[in-house]
C-alpha cells in the first residue's frame, strides 16, 4: 500500500492483534477511510487505503485542490465576468417545461452510524450520527428560530431551535451560502457564495435582506444594491455605525443598513486593476488577490473600523487595515497579534456582546506552506474590547493538543485546515466563554487559558470507542461532524444554546453544556433530522434490490461518503466512508457496488457493505475490497476521477487517470492488478469524463486543466487496446468548434458507437474571458468525433455537467442549475421539473425507467421523461 490519504480506522483491540489481522486481511481490502484524517495513533494498528494525491495524505491540501478543480471546471480558459449565474438563472426559467415533478429520494435521516455498515471501508461508529451537506452559516434568536444556510443547498429555517427544516431560499439564483446574519431589527441578512474553499468554487449573487424571516422567503427582489457583487463570494456580514460590511473575493464593501436602495460601495480592494472590468481582471492570479476575510468594528467607534484580508496561501497585501486620513493603511502594531503579510492569512473575528473583549482566530501561509501538522498561527483576544489596542495570543496548536483533542499525531493536528475551517462565538452573557472552530469545537471559560475539545473529530481511538453494532459510538459520547465553519447561540423554551456548522451539518448543545473527564461534550444532539437535505452529491447509482422488493439507490457525497437507500428503509446507511466520488451499481443487484473515494482510490462491495464489524477479530469477513487501478497510486488522476461501464456489457469498466484503464471482471475483481492500460492521455493530462459501448471507448482529458495554458482534447480507442488516437479539436472557439474549455461529459447511443454527445463546462466566449472559450454547450458526432456538430440550440448559456441518452433517442443533460432535456427528433431544449439553483453533477437511467439525478447540495431526485 501506498502513501496514505485522508481516512484511517482505528482497532480498539490490542497492537500485536490488530497488525496480525491487519496483514492477514485478503489480497486487496483496504482499511477504512474517512474524509479527512491521515495519522497513526499510539498503541492503535493503522494501515493505509490505496490512494494517492501527491501529498503524502496532507488533508488540507485535498480539499484545496478538489475545490481549485472543481473551480477549473468553471472558469477555464479565463475567469467569469459578474453576472452570468443570474443570467443564466433567468434564462432557464423561461424555458418550456417537461410534464411531471422531480420525486425527492433522499429526503429522510443519512446515519453515519447505520450499525448495518461496519465494513472495513466504513466509518460507521465514529459517532458523527445524523448528517447531511455542508453547513457554510448559521443565525439564530431568542425565540426558537435557527437559520441554516449551506454550501450548495440555500437557506433553511427551523422554528424548534433545530430540526424541522424548511427551505426558504430556493427562488434566488443562486443556492451557495457565504453567511447570514441577523441585525438589530430581527432582520435575516443572506451573503450568497460560499467563501470556505476557493475563491471561484461557489459563486454567489450578491446580499439579500428577509424582512420577516419568521414566515418569509427570499426572492430575487430582497436583494441589496445591484449587480455589484454578483459572481463573488461572501464570508462575513458585520454590523455597526448604520452600515453593513461585506468581506468577498472582491474587497471589502458597504451599504447602509437602514436605506437599502442604491449599489454597494467598495471601502477596500487591495489590489483593484484585478476586479472585474480591470486591466487584469483575466490574469490567472486575478481571483486570489482581493481575498477579504472579516471586519473588526469598534464597538465605542463604530466608525473606526479594522478589515482582515488576504489569500490562505499568502501574498503582498495580506494583513490588516485602518482608515487614516481618509486612506485604508496597513496596521503594524497590535501586541501579540500578528500584522505581517506572511503570517496572516484567514482571519476570523468575534466580540462580546457587551463590547468588552475581541476575539480573533489567525491562519499563516507561512506555516501553510512550511508545517504540516497545523496552519495554525493561534488564537488572540482584545482584552478592553479594541481591535487596535493590544493582543494576547490565548491558544495555538500546542495548547489545544492539551484539550482533548482526537489530532494528535504528526501530519494531522489542531489547525491544519485552519485556511478551511473557522469560527468564533463569544457567550453573550459571560465575555470570557468562549467556542472556537476549527477541524473540531473547542471550548473555554476562561478567556483561553483552558481549553476543552469538546466536540472531538471523531471517536476512534478514544479508549471508549468500540465497533460494537448495538452501540453508536462504544460508550463514546456523540459528537460532532468534523470540518467547522459556521456558529451561533439562540435560546429555545428559554434556554441558550449553541448550534455549531459543520461539513455534516448543524449540532447543538446547551450552551453551558456538560463535558466528560476528557472534556468531550456529553450533551450534542444532531438536528439533520431528515428534514433537511443539502447532501452534496457527485453520482448516483441504482439497482434492483436483491430482496426483490424495489431498488437500491447509492451515491457518493462530499466528505460523508456513499450514502445507501435499500426498500423499506426509514433511515439512509453509509457503507463506504470519505469523499464519495463516481459510483457504478449492477442494474440487476444493486448491493454489487463499486464507489470511488478521490483520486480513483475505487472500492467494490457485492452485499451493499453490509457487515457487522466482525472483520476486527476475523479478516476473512472483510466484505469491502480496494481495487483502485495504477494512477491512483503514482497521482495520475483528478480529484473526483470518472468511472464507467460499457453500455454494452456491464461487466467492462473503463476508468480514467492518466492512462484509460479497463477491467472486465465486473464487480467481481479483487485486485488493482486486474485492470489493463489501454491509452496513455500524455503526461499533464488526465480525464475529465470517459463513456464505452461495444469496445469502443472515449475519454476526454485536461492538461494543464487551470486558466493558466489550459488544453484539452478527446482520445477514441478500443477497449483491447487497439486503434486509439487523438481527435483533432481546434483550440480556436470558432463559432460551431468544440470550445477550449472543460470537457465534462460524454454519452454514446447504445445502438450506435460512433455516435456520441459531449458536454462543456463553463461559460461561453460573453462571459468568459480566456483564449478559445467559444460558443456552446453540447455538440454531436456522428462519425466517432472526426466532425461535431454544436446542438446547443435554445441551450441557456450555463456550465454543464453530465448527459444520458435515453432509450428513445431523448437526451437529458445535467447543468449547473438543473436538468434539461431534448425530446427524439426534436432539436429544442426544456427544463425538467422546477428544481432550486443547484448544480446537478451526474444522470442515471434506473431499471425502473427513471432518471436520477445526483445533485450537489439537494439530494437525490427522480423523475420519468417521455
Amino acid at each position: 500500500m501506498n502513501a496514505p490519504t485522508r481516512k484511517r480506522r482505528w482497532l480498539t483491540i490490542s497492537a500485536v492483534t490488530a497488525l496480525a489481522a491487519l496483514t492477514a486481511l485478503p489480497a486487496g481490502a483496504a482499511p477504512g477511510r474517512h474524509a479527512t484524517h491521515p495519522r497513526s495513533f499510539t498503541a492503535m494498528a493503522t494501515a493505509s487505503d490505496s490512494g494517492g494525491d501527491g501529498d503524502g495524505g496532507e488533508e488540507s491540501d485535498e480539499i484545496a485542490e478538489g475545490a481549485d478543480q472543481f473551480a477549473e471546471a468553471r472558469t477555464s480558459p479565463g475567469t467569469i465576468a459578474p453576472g452570468a449565474f443570474s443570467a443564466a438563472w433567468d434564462a432557464l426559467n423561461a424555458l418550456p417545461a417537461t410534464s411531471g415533478q422531480w420525486k425527492h429520494v433522499t429526503g429522510l435521516p443519512y446515519n453515519s452510524d447505520d450499525p448495518r455498515y461496519r465494513d472495513y471501508d466504513s466509518n460507521s461508529s465514529g459517532g458523527a450520527g445524523l448528517v447531511t451537506g455542508r453547513t457554510s452559516a448559521l443565525a439564530a434568536d431568542d425565540d426558537g428560530y435557527v437559520y441554516e444556510g449551506s454550501a450548495g443547498g440555500g437557506v433553511w429555517r427551523s422554528s424548534r431551535g433545530g430540526g424541522h427544516w424548511q427551505p426558504i431560499s430556493d427562488r434566488l439564483p443562486s443556492q451557495a451560502t457565504g453567511a447570514l446574519a441577523l441585525d438589530g431589527r430581527g432582520r435575516l441578512w443572506l451573503g450568497t457564495g460560499e467563501a470556505t474553499t476557493n475563491a471561484d468554487a461557489y459563486l454567489g449573487s450578491g446580499v439579500y435582506v428577509l424582512a420577516h424571516p419568521h414566515s418569509g422567503v427570499f426572492t430575487k427582489y430582497d436583494r441589496v444594491g445591484g449587480a455589484e457583487l454578483d459572481s463573488t463570494s461572501i464570508h462575513t456580514l458585520r454590523f455597526g455605525g448604520g452600515k453593513v460590511w461585506a468581506s468577498t473575493t472582491h474587497g471589502v464593501w458597504s451599504h447602509s443598513s437602514t436605506d437599502l436602495r442604491g449599489p454597494w460601495k467598495l471601502e477596500y480592494a487591495p489590489n483593484p486593476a484585478y476586479l472585474p472590468g480591470g486591466a487584469l481582471a483575466d490574469d490567472p492570479s486575478a481571483p486570489y488577490k482581493n481575498i477579504a476575510n472579516d471586519v473588526a468594528i469598534d464597538p465605542k467607534n463604530p466608525s473606526d473600523v479594522m478589515l482582515a484580508v488576504g489569500w490562505r496561501s499568502g501574498d503582498d497585501y495580506n494583513g490588516f487595515y485602518r482608515k487614516v486620513n481618509g486612506a485604508w493603511t496597513r496596521v503594524t502594531s497590535l501586541g501579540a497579534l500578528p500584522t505581517d503579510a506572511d503570517t496572516v492569512g484567514n482571519v476570523t473575528f468575534a466580540r462580546a456582546k457587551d463590547g468588552s473583549r475581541y476575539y480573533a482566530i489567525v491562519q499563516s501561509p507561512e506555516l501553510l506552506a512550511t508545517d504540516p501538522d497545523s496552519n495554525l498561527d493561534g488564537i488572540y483576544v482584545s482584552r478592553d474590547g479594541d481591535p487596535f489596542g493590544s493582543w494576547d495570543k490565548i491558544a495555538d496548536k500546542d495548547a489545544l493538543l492539551k484539550s482533548g483533542t482526537a489530532l494528535t499525531s504528526a501530519g494531522y493536528e489542531p489547525g491544519v485546515q485552519a485556511w478551511y475551517n473557522e469560527f468564533l462565538q463569544v457567550d453573550p452573557a459571560n465575555a470570557d466563554h468562549v467556542y472556537a472552530g476549527l477541524e473540531e469545537v473547542f471550548e473555554t471559560k476562561d478567556t483561553g487559558s483552558t481549553w476543552s475539545a469538546v466536540g472531538p473529530y471523531w471517536n476512534f481511538g478514544f479508549p471508549c470507542w468500540s465497533i460494537d453494532p448495538s452501540k453508536q459510538t462504544g460508550d463514546c459520547h456523540q459528537t460532532v461532524h468534523a470540518d467547522q465553519h459556521a456558529v451561533a447561540v439562540g435560546s429555545y423554551h428559554g434556554k441558550p444554546y449553541v448550534y455549531v456548522g459543520d461539513d455534516g451539518g448543524v449540532y447543538k448543545r446547551p450552551l453551558n453544556g456538560s463535558q466528560d473527564a476528557d472534556g468531550h461534550g456529553t450533551d450534542w444532539v444532531s438536528t439533520n433530522d431528515g428534514t433537511i437535505d443539502t447532501l452534496e452529491y457527485y453520482s448516483v447509482g441504482v439497482g434492483r434490490d436483491p430482496s426483490g422488493h424495489g431498488l437500491a439507490v447509492n451515491g457518493g457525497l462530499q466528505d460523508n461518503g456513499q450514502s445507501i437507500l435499500r426498500p423499506g428503509d426509514k433511515v439512509m446507511g453509509s457503507n463506504f466512508g470519505g469523499d464519495g466520488g463516481d459510483t457504478l451499481t449492477d442494474p440487476a443487484n444493486g448491493c454489487n457496488i463499486a464507489q470511488e473515494y478521490v483520486y480513483l482510490a475505487v472500492n467494490v462491495t457485492q452485499n451493499c457493505a453490509v457487515n457487522d464489524g466482525a472483520w476486527v477479530n476475523d479478516p476473512t469477513k472483510v466484505t469491502s475490497y480496494s481495487v483502485a487501478p495504477p494512477d491512483n497510486a503514482t497521482n495520475e488522476a483528478r480529484f473526483i476521477a470518472p468511472l464507467t461501464a460499457d453500455t454494452d456489457n456491464g461487466g467492462v469498466w473503463i476508468a480514467g487517470g492518466r492512462h484509460v484503464w479497463v477491467q472486465t471482471h465486473g464487480y467481481a475483481i479483487r485486485d488493482s492488478k486486474e485492470w489493463t492500460d489501454a491509452f496513455d492521455l500524455g503526461q499533464g493530462h488526465t480525464a475529465t469524463a470517459v463513456a464505452a459501448q461495444g469496445g469502443k471507448v472515449y475519454a476526454a482529458w485536461c492538461g494543464p486543466c487551470n486558466n493558466q495554458g489550459f488544453t484539452r482534447g478527446i482520445a477514441v480507442g478500443n477497449e483491447d487496446g487497439t486503434g486509439w488516437h487523438q481527435l483533432d479539436l481546434p483550440a480556436t472557439g470558432a463559432q460551431g468548434t468544440v470550445p477550449n474549455r472543460y470537457l465534462a461529459g460524454l454519452a454514446v447511443d447504445p445502438a450506435n458507437s460512433s455516435h456520441v454527445y459531449l458536454a462543456v463546462n463553463g461559460f461561453s466566449r460573453h462571459w468568459t474571458e480566456g483564449p478559445g472559450a467559444g460558443f456552446g454547450h453540447v455538440f454531436e458526432s456522428t462519425d466517432a468525433g472526426a466532425t461535431w456538430k454544436d446542438i446547443s440550440a435554445n441551450l441557456p448559456d450555463v456550465p454543464t455537467d453530465s448527459l444520458l441518452v435515453l432509450p428513445g433517442g431523448g437526451l437529458a443533460l445535467a447543468t449547473d442549475l438543473g436538468v434539461v432535456y431534448r425530446p427524439a427528433h426534436h432539436t429544442a431544449w426544456e427544463r425538467v421539473g422546477r428544481l432550486p439553483a443547484v448544480a446537478v453533477l451526474q444522470l442515471k437511467l434506473g431499471p425502473d425507467g427513471q432518471v436520477y439525478a445526483a445533485t450537489h447540495g439537494r439530494g437525490i431526485y427522480s423523475i420519468r421523461l417521455r
